[in-house]
């Protein structure tokens, strides 16, 4: 079978495409680094993003000593697309992850994660599916955090996308809008450093919404969330593991107050909070991001 990556990587960059077979499916994953790395930096991306979105994490991690794999999650660009809502439930998505460690054959896993790819993290590191080295968690909340703040009016009114994406069909026809034209606002409206987010830079988003059954993959995520349990089956929501959050403070979805007592459910926690950055923070201020994972993450 043919298969069509969802994104070409600059020559000289050091990363590659590969497709690996992983619970079930198959992952387009972006690779650097030493193909036989011991110490593998798994890089989940969140909604509506790509691999594409570690693009300038991923040389730098490479660079370290790390075997990078930065996978298309399930419903994403060329990764496989299965249907139904409850193909997208949190206890699935956590064991593909499971299934792209097994698959890497390494001994030791730093999981960096940024959106929908920081709730799979939280989830994946609280449950011990796979025993991690350390974790990185970009703009998202600690679940137990983001339970209480949920509760509360100034989070609510924040998260009034998540409610709306409950409904069938109009938000696929929504996110569809002239050529997709929402995807691009996404961004482009809630980014601080708007020049990174031109139309260029945002096409590969676009391309890969507008494959067949991906907007529905996508919001599949969000309705598995509040019409499963998984989500909060998280226990003491303990984690054991070293934990760096990383938080861009203009985030427009997502209130600072989150970040209070995550201490709390993490014991060996470092925060840094970047003032001038929004939910979009690795792409947003790259160079600041990649100094924070160069500082705390021993090379590997």
């Amino acid at each position: 079978m043919v298969r069509n990556a969802s994104w070409e990587p600059e020559k000289g960059s050091g990363i590659a495409i590969e497709w690996v077979e992983a619970n079930g499916l198959t992952f387009e994953v972006a690779t650097a680094g030493p193909g036989d790395g011991d110490h593998l930096a798994l890089c989940l991306h969140g909604f509506p993003e790509l691999h594409y979105s570690w693009r300038k994490q991923i040389p730098v991690l490479a660079e370290m000593g790390y075997r990078v794999w930065a996978p298309n999650l399930r419903g994403y660009g060329g990764t496989d697309r299965p249907q139904g809502t409850d193909a997208y439930r949190l206890r699935t998505l956590a064991k593909d992850v499971a299934g792209l460690i097994d698959a890497s054959g390494a001994k030791q896993v730093t999981l960096i994660a940024h959106d929908w790819g920081a709730i799979i993290a939280w989830y994946f590191a609280i449950l011990k599916v796979r025993p991690l080295t350390r974790l990185v968690i970009l703009n998202v909340p600690h679940p137990k955090c983001a339970e209480r703040e949920i509760k509360k009016w100034r989070q609510m009114k924040k998260s009034w996308y998540i409610f709306f994406f409950q409904l069938p069909w109009l938000p696929e026809r929504f996110l569809s809008r002239g050529n997709f034209a929402p995807i691009k606002r996404i961004f482009r409206d809630s980014a601080i450093n708007k020049e990174r987010f031109d139309d260029a830079t945002l096409e590969p988003y676009i391309c890969a919404a507008q494959r067949p059954g991906a907007a529905s993959a996508m919001l599949n995520y969000y309705r598995a969330l509040l019409r499963r349990k998984d989500a909060r089956d998280v226990a003491s929501g303990k984690v054991d593991v070293p934990t760096l959050v990383l938080w861009g403070e203009q985030d427009v979805a997502i209130d600072i107050h989150v970040l209070d007592g995550m201490e709390d459910f993490v014991g060996d926690l470092t925060v840094k909070r970047f003032p001038q950055a929004s939910h979009w923070v690795q792409q947003d201020v790259p160079d600041e991001i990649n100094a924070a994972l160069k500082d705390w993450l021993p090379r590997a």
